[in-house]
Order: C-alpha cells, then structure tokens, then sequence
C-alpha cells in the first residue's frame, strides 16, 4: 500500500452558517448527501456537523489532485461513520472515476470541529 495523496481543508462555521441562512434548504442538497442530511438533523445545531463534511470533501478533493473541475459535484462525495463511528468516505461518480483513474483504492479521512472551527484531512491509499 503506498499514499498517494494528502489533503487537508479548514472551514469557518460561522461561514456555513451563513450559506444556509442565506441558501437554506437549497445549500444542504447542493452539499450533502441524502444520508449525510438525515445525520445532521440529529443535532440541536448541526453547523459542526455540515462543516465538517464540507472540510472533509474539500480535503478529498484537494488529496486526489483535482479541485471543482469537470463534472465533480459535491454529492460525489458521501462521508458516513462506519460501524466503529469513525468517518469513513464513499466515491460516486466522476470523483470515483478520477480516484479509480489515479489508482486509489483507499481513503482515510480525520474531521474535528468546534464552534468556530472544523478541520477534515483526507489520505488516499492504493497498491
């Protein structure tokens, strides 16, 4: 197993707060998937929560190379937590076809937050 790439991203989450006052409903479709919103409703204030994914997906994109190019859409990137409660991350479209393409097979991903602040970094592993 080798790396074959690193990201890491911060978001304010005062700055996510603001894009869904502003944006409402609308933004959390655009950003996150179905599971990922019915996670977040959970929470009394699920701001951490949405910054995070929002950090943790950026942070995947930046690990494989990429950016927002090409048919990239936020919702091809679905951080989950697996059966140990650890976040865990799932590729659909174009973005698992870039990280098939760059033969990634594995991606590790960390996300901490506090109030002000969430922070996601994401390490991509393959063969």
């Amino acid at each position: 197993m080798r790396i074959l790439g690193h990201g890491i991203d911060l978001v304010e989450c005062e700055r996510i707060a603001a894009m869904q006052a502003r944006h409402g409903d609308r933004f959390l479709q655009r950003i996150l998937t179905e599971w990922e919103r019915s996670y977040i409703v959970r929470f009394k204030d699920p701001t951490q929560r949405i910054a995070g994914r929002f950090a943790a997906k950026e942070a995947v994109l930046k690990m494989m190379g990429t950016g927002w190019v090409g048919r990239i859409g936020w919702t091809d990137i679905e951080v989950f937590n697996d059966a140990a409660g650890a976040p865990a991350v799932r590729l659909s479209g174009e973005c698992a076809r870039i990280a098939e393409s760059r033969g990634i097979t594995q991606i590790f991903i960390s996300i901490t937050h506090t109030p002000a602040f969430a922070a996601a970094s994401a390490v991509g592993t393959g063969d």
